[in-house]
């Protein structure tokens, strides 16, 4: 029975362990579009969640690990598996289930990260502690558009003068936080419209090309 406690306690523990990372990255997304970035601190996040600074550190460096933790949670989408886990199950030979596939991950995603993107993009100059975290936010994302891209090239979907780093590019663009704003921020398009809009912009770019 003691051994029974003991599991009960540990499972337990890492339960509410969860809970307060979760309320950490809630609190500090709330902060990040409130007040910006200059206005996220660790002790602000403490007091938020009814935490010691302490125990935020122990889980996050600082305010730029905390920040990309946020982004990495935005960019884990809605329910128990991971966007980027179920982007890697679309069928890769099928390229209008692919890219209608990414079209509606893009329109997941997008609400959840594009305006942390832009926030942290728009004050990187200001800060070079967050121009380094902004650079690296970026690389992440063309690595991960390259990985795309290097599956359209093996099911055959990119033409041979279609460089990889060219397809890279096109993801990039019809995934960018700027399109989002400007299509459904700016111009009230809803997020049906948006995900038609980059499946068939992304599908068109490559029939456009090989013809």
């Amino acid at each position: 029975m003691t051994g029974v406690k003991r599991q009960y306690d540990g499972e337990a523990r890492r339960a509410r362990a969860e809970q307060v990372r979760v309320q950490i990255l809630e609190r500090a997304r709330e902060m990040l579009l409130r007040d910006g970035y200059a206005g996220l601190t660790i002790p602000a996040v403490a007091r938020a969640c009814g935490v010691s600074a302490e125990s935020v550190y122990k889980r996050f460096a600082g305010r730029a690990a905390l920040t990309r933790a946020v982004v990495e949670e935005a960019l884990h989408g809605l329910g128990p598996v991971a966007a980027e886990s179920r982007s890697d199950a679309l069928p890769a030979d099928d390229l209008p289930k692919l890219v209608d596939g990414w079209g509606r991950l893009t329109a997941e995603l997008a609400p959840r990260v594009a305006p942390i993107l832009l926030l942290l993009e728009n004050a990187a100059s200001h800060d070079a502690e967050l121009a380094e975290l902004s650079r690296g936010l970026s690389d992440d994302r063309r690595a991960r558009m390259r990985e795309n891209a290097l599956r359209l090239s093996r099911a055959g979907h990119l033409p041979a003068a279609f460089s990889t780093e060219h397809a890279t590019d096109v993801l990039l663009t019809y995934s960018s936080p700027q399109l989002y704003d400007m299509l459904v921020v700016r111009s009230g398009w809803n997020l049906a419209e948006y995900a038609r809009f980059v499946s068939v912009g992304i599908a068109a770019h490559l029939s456009a090309v090989q013809q």
